[in-house]
């Protein structure tokens, strides 16, 4: 058949190449960077300008906007302080951000802000880390009192407000009243950057200082960060989003001057980190070798089993899977075949390969189990302590 001993064929590489090179020719997008990587074997295919008016060609280290991909990444910030213990699933978060004590949740989610009842119980770390802390980017609520607060108040990327830095972030969102009570449902973004403030929180630090000095740096992604230094900024391509009256693609951010110019006001884990195809490919091959880097090791088995097993229950998988159903057209495949660990989507079936969640964003490795497994819920056992949970 043509394969070499890595799996790959030749036909099967020249195919592939066909469907980006339609892509480009399309008009769509001006370029592309694709890896491919089985074994120890990896393939890049470069295609295209950096611009829609031509310009330099892509190139393998061409610096992209990751945008909702920051997620799976950003969350091994906790899961390093999980297997540490500084972290327990079932530690209230309220520890470290008081801010979050005393909730109250909406009675209805579009009722006015002071119509609310008492939080059931306290936010979790686990509520936080499956996107079920009881607030977040719902579609279906747009236009409801609280979801204007959170675009009014700088509390989501891009509009209308810019983000405050993390104390004022925070401040602000222990000010809003939950949507739902905490770990009732499973709502989409908030949850991210919310888990960036907890580690800087808890590590004293700003979330890319820690994530550069246990992620970053051990697994070799010199391009991966929150802003683009002025050195690389020539590998930086512009953002484009189409005109809604025309369809013409115009410039939304430029790369000098842009959104990732300098350096955010705001770290958060939901978005906003800038990298390239090789060091997004360094972070998922170590999830594929359950943590480790060569011979370090990076996160535990455990966390990795903890992050990519879907740990939603059927009720909050119905309602996630509603509102993929129900909002198409922004959702593009969220909630469909499988669940969602922790930071990520997460396959449990295999569908329709022509089906829109073949494109998620936040898909989890191939080698995600593909039924619901009992993943430990442990502190690293290189550590020694006890359980990260504490049952009652």
């Amino acid at each position: 058949m043509g394969k070499s001993n890595s799996g790959f064929s030749a036909a099967g590489l020249r195919r592939v190449r066909d469907v980006l090179e339609r892509h480009v020719e399309s008009g769509r997008i001006p370029g592309a960077v694709a890896l491919f990587s089985r074994g120890g074997e990896t393939h890049v295919e470069t295609l295209g300008t950096m611009r829609h008016d031509g310009g330099e060609p892509m190139r393998r280290d061409t610096i992209f906007r990751m945008a909702s991909t920051t997620k799976p990444v950003a969350v091994a910030a906790a899961m390093i302080l999980l297997d540490e213990c500084r972290l327990r699933l079932d530690d209230l978060v309220e520890t470290w951000l008081p801010e979050l004590a005393d909730r109250r949740v909406l009675k209805r989610i579009d009722g006015p802000l002071d119509d609310t009842v008492p939080a059931r119980r306290p936010i979790t770390v686990r509520d936080v880390l499956t996107s079920t802390f009881g607030l977040g980017m719902d579609r279906t609520a747009l236009g409801t009192p609280l979801m204007n607060a959170l675009f009014e108040q700088g509390l989501t990327p891009d509009l209308p407000e810019p983000m405050p830095e993390p104390d004022e972030w925070i401040r602000r969102l222990g000010a809003l009243p939950l949507m739902h009570q905490p770990g009732e449902r499973w709502q989409y973004h908030i949850s991210d950057d919310l888990l960036g403030v907890l580690v800087a929180r808890v590590t004293g630090q700003p979330l890319e200082s820690f994530l550069r000095e246990r992620l970053f740096g051990p697994l070799g992604m010199r391009d991966t960060g929150f802003h683009v230094p002025v050195g690389k900024m020539d590998r930086l391509p512009p953002l484009y989003a189409p005109d809604p009256r025309t369809g013409e693609f115009l410039v939304w951010d430029e790369a000098e001057g842009g959104r990732h110019s300098a350096p955010p006001a705001f770290q958060g884990g939901g978005f906003g980190l800038s990298s390239t195809a090789d060091d997004y490919h360094a972070y998922f091959r170590m999830l594929l070798n359950q943590g480790m880097h060569g011979t370090e090791r990076i996160l535990s088995r455990p966390a990795v089993q903890l992050m990519t097993t879907n740990r939603l229950t059927p009720e909050q998988q119905a309602a996630r899977t509603a509102m993929a159903r129900d909002s198409v057209h922004v959702s593009f495949g969220q909630g469909q075949h499988g669940g969602w660990g922790f930071g990520m989507a997460v396959r449990t079936y295999r569908g329709d390969p022509s089906d829109s969640s073949a494109g998620t964003a936040e898909a989890a490795p191939r080698s995600t189990p593909t039924r619901r497994t009992s993943s430990p819920e442990s502190c690293s056992p290189r550590s020694g302590c006890p359980s990260p949970t504490r049952r009652g």
